[in-house]
């Protein structure tokens, strides 16, 4: 029987599914990137890019990936943000810098934690 920490799928870690999640959002970035964007969107990619490999070599036992966890924050194989998380990443490092891959977790995990409305962002 699989451990608490692994997905619905019993082979899928959390890890992964969030990693999985962010590389399409990363994609969905990518794809809008034009020249007249002044690069925001080449970006908040990267950014997402390089947050996805981050998180994927972190594992579950990370206490943030916990956390998420703990919240419920991953059901039938998939990672699910909520609709603070959604925009958290979408946003993330688009107009300014919002900080890195382990930055991008920590705030993932806080707006589960407080209950963030969507558009509101945690204090650093």
């Amino acid at each position: 029987m699989p451990g608490p920490l692994l997905g619905t799928l019993g082979s899928v870690q959390n890890s992964e599914m969030i990693a999985d999640y962010l590389l399409g959002r990363a994609r969905w970035r990518l794809d809008r990137a034009e020249l007249d964007d002044e690069g925001r969107n080449a970006r908040a990619a990267l950014s997402l890019f390089d947050a996805a490999s981050y998180i994927r070599a972190l594992g579950d036992g990370d206490r943030l990936i916990l956390r998420l966890h703990a919240a419920g924050r991953f059901a039938h194989g998939r990672y699910d943000p909520g609709p603070e998380g959604e925009r958290l990443i979408r946003s993330w490092n688009y107009d300014a810098p919002d900080g890195g891959p382990h930055q991008l977790l920590v705030t993932l995990a806080d707006s589960v934690a407080r209950g963030l409305v969507p558009g509101q962002r945690p204090s650093r």
